[in-house]
């Protein structure tokens, strides 16, 4: 190969690289990122990013004769002969080098018909994406010290080093093991530390695509993709907490959600057969003082699994059902998935077809495939008048009172067999294919039912998608999808939500319990204490499966669950100022050590532990009769928040925790805020709020709205000022906007408790 480099030019913040035989553009799009761009002609516009986001910046462009420098205020980029590209930070450290030689597949000894035995027998065939059915590919060099992370929520530990994955949206009902390489998520977004130093690199590409991480070649990790064009983002910053803010500065944010969505939800599939089930599961939850806010309905709760509707024999009064419930401080998330039933006499159906909706065969015809409700056909999301089509028909369930809609099956799933490439998807306008938009119709139809809720609810959208694509955390909140009752899976549940976080989506969550199989009290135990800051903290399991209700167990487990779940309503306003947070920063609510320590190596590959924001430490025990185990502090002063024990961090703890213990932190010299004891999130705000200081001295800000709707966004918001010491304490008002003040506030120092109450006068707190 020799495509020698003959030159640039630029116009406005794009460079186009001319080449012998090819071009390059570089993009700059802000100083810390970068674009690069060679057309392929595929044609369409980014799903993750919405409207311009370069800013403008400074920049220079020097030919050295053997090589281009494109240099930032942030970002150092080398471009040579044959479309080599090395990027560096601007103290000159390297990021991305792209790889000099040639990939070294592995020789599986395997021939074609060999192969096919093996695949006939149901053997999984190992290597991804093979370079002949490969359209492209970029190999980076993979250096000794390098930790890789990122890409949602795909199996394996943390630091995703060694792997290699598939991003194909897939709904592999088979218990989720480590050799599993694609998952219901495609999110082709991965970070790295490379001899300490922070990088991103976002492809953004919906096709099939593949990542092999130093799996196939200690030296180096590619990205390869079945089509399109090669299209991805270097992304700087000074630590890995600036690469997810950048990130998401390019693919957006997790919206401020509804303040009871942080609440307890329960779920399992088969409570919607009756409403006298779904009755008895709330009266218990009451009876057993089990705070929550959500019961889920699966798919027994509609008409022969129509959606959009309601099976009026089981459920003759639904709005009054919802109400009812409503009365009782649960609301109602029921789910919904594409595939519409055909039926000659189902009103949606009848609608979709006649004015064309659907995905077609090559033919023109109404493409069919099978799911719950039988022969089913799929809406075209891709068209913005299907996805308004849709998003209108959510006004039926709003209508209803439900609080939310849960998006399911959306890879899409099929019974019988995958749905071939070539079926015509719409992109827009214009016919396009199966193949190019299969990672992306989870993302349009969370996008069409955020629009719908946003529309006639006039609330923050609650939505739960279990497919997604880059930027899909703009419209829903996500799950990882059908566990099991597994140790390991509650050993994974750490670094998958770790790395959904990472990969922008903060709002995550996995059925605690695990959905399939049948759970022990033990392990249930162990999950509801791992889960406690998982944003989304939901119970769910699979209809023939045992109860996973914590009174199923009796006694301790009914207790200490019952423990968790009051503590997790304490810490729900320390929970929500996060998510207010994350709007402005991209950081999330469960973070990986790194995230907030990358420069200690200890925490790099740690899969058991994860942060809390900056200020809390979780050590979960998610290892089977473990009663002890050992807890990593890094640098600073740590609280045990049980017995306000100090230790110094940089080492590790002997820490005891029987079963009724998780082992948790607070980091010295912070405040937290602490919420009264509830059975569930009032719609009315609180009219007191408690600050605990935890060491000598500290300053914290507090967000308060109304919890609800979007008034928010016009300025209806209360911003606190909290400062601290064992000599006392102030409260300032650094935003006020929302007239529901707190009457009093209480800050506990160590020693004493101190009240403020709010003068309507002065708009101030003043001590009493």
């Amino acid at each position: 190969m020799n495509n020698q480099l003959r030159g640039y030019a630029t116009v406005d913040q794009r460079i186009t690289i001319n080449y012998q035989n090819s071009s390059i553009v570089l993009s700059v799009i802000t100083p810390e990122i970068i674009r690069v761009f060679q057309d392929h002609g595929e044609k369409g516009t980014s799903y993750a990013i919405e409207g311009n986001k370069t800013i403008k910046t400074n920049f220079t462009v020097l030919d050295h004769g053997d090589h281009l420098e494109l240099t930032t205020a942030a970002l150092i980029v080398k471009i040579y002969d044959n479309e080599k590209i090395d990027v560096y930070d601007k103290d000159g450290h390297p990021l991305i080098i792209d790889y000099q030689g040639e990939r070294t597949p592995i020789d599986r000894g395997l021939d074609e018909a060999h192969a096919k035995l093996v695949a006939a027998e149901g053997h999984d065939i190992a290597g991804g994406s093979d370079k002949d059915k490969t359209y492209f590919e970029v190999i980076k060099s993979l250096a000794t010290d390098e930790q890789i992370y990122g890409l949602g929520d795909k199996t394996g530990y943390l630091n995703k080093r060694g792997y290699e994955y598939d991003n194909w949206n897939t709904d592999n009902p088979a218990p989720q093991v480590e050799s599993f390489t694609r998952l219901y998520k495609s999110i082709p977004f991965m970070l790295g530390l490379k001899n300490g130093h922070p990088y991103g690199l976002f492809f953004d590409n919906p096709y099939r695509s593949h990542f092999d991480l130093g799996k196939e070649n200690v030296n180096y990790y590619f990205y390869s993709a079945v089509a399109g064009n090669l299209d991805y983002y270097i992304i700087g910053g000074s630590h890995l907490r600036n690469i997810v803010t950048n990130y998401t500065y390019l693919t957006g944010r997790v919206p401020l959600p509804q303040k009871w969505v942080l609440g307890y939800q329960q779920s399992r599939w088969g409570y919607s057969v009756s409403p006298e089930k779904v009755q008895e599961i709330a009266t218990k939850l009451r009876e057993n003082d089990l705070p929550c806010d959500v019961i889920h309905f699966d798919i027994d709760y509609m008409d022969g699994y129509r959606v959009f509707t309601w099976n009026k024999e089981k459920f003759t009064d639904p709005q009054a059902f919802v109400s009812r419930l409503r009365d009782q401080g649960f609301r109602v998330m029921p789910i919904i998935d594409p595939g519409v039933k055909q039926d000659k006499k189902y009103k949606l159906y009848k609608e979709g077809i006649k004015k064309g909706y659907f995905v077609k065969n090559p033919d023109g015809t109404v493409y069919v495939n099978k799911v719950w409700p039988g022969d089913a056909v799929f809406p075209d999301f891709g068209r913005e008048e299907v996805q308004q089509w849709w998003a209108d028909n959510c006004k039926y369930l709003v209508d209803t009172g439900t609080a939310g809609i849960w998006d399911d099956m959306n890879e899409p799933a099929s019974f019988e067999g995958e749905i071939p490439d070539n079926i015509v998807f719409s992109e827009g306008k214009y016919p396009s294919t199966h193949k190019k938009l299969h990672n992306v119709y989870g993302h349009n139809m969370a996008k069409a039912t955020y629009n719908g809720l946003k529309k006639y609810s006039h609330k923050r959208p609650y939505v739960i998608t279990r497919a997604a694509y880059a930027g899909t955390q703009k419209y829903s909140t996500v799950w990882t999808g059908d566990n099991q009752s597994l140790w390991p899976h509650l050993q994974m549940m750490i670094p998958q939500l770790c790395n959904l976080g990472m990969s922008g989506f903060t709002f995550a969550g996995t059925d605690i319990g695990g959905f399939g199989a049948d759970a022990a009290a033990e392990m249930l135990t162990r999950w509801i204490e791992a889960a406690l800051f998982s944003p989304l903290y939901r119970n769910h399991a699979s209809m023939g499966t045992r109860a996973q209700e914590p009174w199923v167990f009796g006694e301790p487990t009914l207790s200490i669950y019952r423990k968790y779940l009051k503590l997790r309503y304490r810490f729900i306003p320390f929970l929500y100022d996060l998510c207010y947070k994350e709007t402005k920063d991209g950081l999330g609510i469960m973070r990986p050590l790194v995230l907030n320590y990358d420069q200690d190596p200890v925490v790099r590959t740690m899969n058991d532990e994860y942060m809390v924001g900056d200020e809390l430490l979780v050590a979960p025990v998610i290892q089977e009769g473990q009663n002890t185990r050992a807890v990593y502090l890094p640098a600073g002063e740590w609280i045990d928040f049980w017995n306000g024990v100090e230790y110094a961090g940089k080492r590790s703890i002997l820490v005891e925790a029987p079963i009724d213990k998780l082992p948790l932190f607070v980091k010295k010299n912070t405040i937290i805020p602490w919420g009264p004891e509830v059975s569930h999130i009032s719609d009315e705000p609180n009219e007191t709020m408690t600050f605990h200081l935890y060491g000598q001295h500290a300053s914290y800000t507090h967000y308060q709205d109304n919890g609800l709707d979007f008034a928010y966004q016009s300025g209806e918001y209360n911003l606190y000022q909290i400062k601290a010491s064992q000599n006392g304490a102030t409260i300032d008002m650094l935003h006020n906007g929302y007239d529901k003040n707190y009457r009093k506030i209480f800050v506990e120092l160590n020693d004493q408790k101190l009240t403020f109450e709010f003068d309507p006068q002065t708009q101030t707190y003043v001590q009493q």
